[in-house]
C-alpha cells in the first residue's frame, strides 16, 4: 500500500527481509526510501532464510523532502529471499516505502 511504511528504529545498521514462495529469476529490483545512505541488497536461494550473499551495495543520494527512489539491474539473478540492509543513514531514522521486484 502506498499509504504505508516500514521506519527503523534509530540504530544502525537495519535489514529487512523479504521472502518469495519459491527461488525466482530477478531481472531488477527497484527501492523508494527516505534519508537511506548506504544500503545493502543480499540474497539467498535457500528453503530457509540463511546462507546470504552480498549482491549489490550503494551509496545514495541525500534527496532533502522527497523519497529517494533508486533501481538496481540484477542480469541472471536468482533469490527465495532478499535482505535489505541499512548500513547508515542521513537521519536516526529512515523509511522504506516500496520495494519492487521485477523477473519471473
Amino acid at each position: 500500500s502506498s499509504k504505508t511504511f516500514w521506519t527503523t528504529t534509530g540504530m544502525f545498521p537495519q535489514e529487512l527481509i523479504i521472502g518469495f514462495p519459491k527461488c525466482v529469476k530477478i531481472s531488477k529490483v527497484a527501492i523508494q526510501c527516505y534519508l537511506v545512505r548506504t544500503l545493502r541488497i543480499e540474497r539467498s536461494i535457500s528453503k530457509d532464510p540463511v546462507g546470504f550473499e552480498e549482491c549489490i551495495e550503494k551509496d545514495l543520494q541525500h534527496t532533502e523532502g522527497q523519497l529517494q527512489r533508486e533501481e538496481f539491474p540484477l542480469p541472471e539473478f536468482q533469490a527465495t529471499y532478499l535482505r535489505f540492509i541499512i548500513k547508515s543513514a542521513f537521519d536516526h531514522f529512515v523509511s522504506v516505502h516500496r520495494v519492487m521486484a521485477e523477473g519471473t
